[in-house]
């Protein structure tokens, strides 16, 4: 059996994995002006950086809102398509180990999968992710740049941009420690730090979300939660997550390959289609 490529082809960037053997191999990511030019620059880099050739490969599996402006075999190799919320459950339940659990996609918006062994479904999602970062990080900060963004926010003070329980109370209050979040934003000033504002942005989509997957696990029973996608890549992550954990009595998973599982779960879904024929 050759190398299985699994591509997400995203809005902003694609991502291109190798599959061999149930092994993952050399995962990348690309960013070019547009979908179908990021989809060949990523799959000829990656070919020329593993030093694989057209012949090794088996298969391509696309997947990804940008996989829609690709219509034919790419490179003349046997290409298909997989429906995304499918790429995800399986990239994430490859990756985390868990078979029950919720995948949240944080992308340019956020996507909840939930996974129950074999059962995978899209059960909803949010219009807040990297996008939402982005934008406001050009409206208030002068720059989209996602690495900026990231630097400014590790020398900033998030109790300068949010009120914290501590600021209105004396005590703790049921299941709310000091430390927690009373309302994101409302300490901002005109002059507020570029600094502060960008912690408060990220802190504020990352906050959003855990939130809003909690909610949307309601009635499952599902306390775990698989992280994936670019924002998973953010440091905060490290400190809001676990934070929430203790917060909401959950846990929040970010596996080795967060940013590429949705690829790694098109790879994957090759064998399950071969399993199913």
């Amino acid at each position: 059996m050759g190398i299985i490529i699994g591509i997400d082809v995203g809005i902003s960037t694609t991502k291109i994995v190798g599959l061999n053997e149930g092994r993952v191999i050399s995962p990348i990511r690309i960013t070019a002006a547009d979908q179908v030019t990021s989809l060949y620059g990523a799959f000829g880099k990656y070919l020329h950086d593993n030093r694989v050739e057209l012949k090794d490969v088996e298969q391509v599996m696309l997947t990804g809102v940008g996989s829609a402006y690709v219509d034919q075999p790419v490179y003349g190799i046997s290409t298909q398509k997989v429906d995304e919320f499918i790429a995800d459950g399986l990239g994430a339940r490859f990756e985390s180990g868990l078979s029950r659990a919720i995948v949240v996609s944080m992308g340019t918006g956020t996507s909840f999968v939930q996974c129950d062994g074999d059962d995978i479904r899209h059960i909803g999602g949010i219009g807040i992710g990297g996008g939402t970062l982005q934008g406001l990080s050009r409206v208030m900060l002068n720059t989209d740049n996602f690495r900026q963004i990231q630097s400014l926010a590790m020398r900033g003070d998030i109790s300068k941009v949010n009120l914290l329980i501590g600021d209105i109370s004396t005590h703790p209050l049921p299941g709310l420690p000091m430390n927690a979040t009373a309302s994101l934003f409302s300490r901002a000033q005109n002059n507020a730090a570029p600094e502060d504002l960008a912690l408060g942005i990220i802190v504020m989509v990352l906050q959003s979300i855990g939130s809003a997957t909690v909610l949307a696990a309601l009635n499952s029973g599902i306390k775990d939660f698989v992280l994936i996608g670019n924002l998973t890549l953010l440091p905060q992550c490290k400190e809001v997550f676990p934070m929430m954990e203790k917060l909401y009595g959950v846990h929040y998973h970010i596996p080795k390959y967060s940013e590429f599982c949705t690829a790694i779960g098109a790879a994957l879904n090759y064998g399950k289609l071969r399993i199913e024929n």
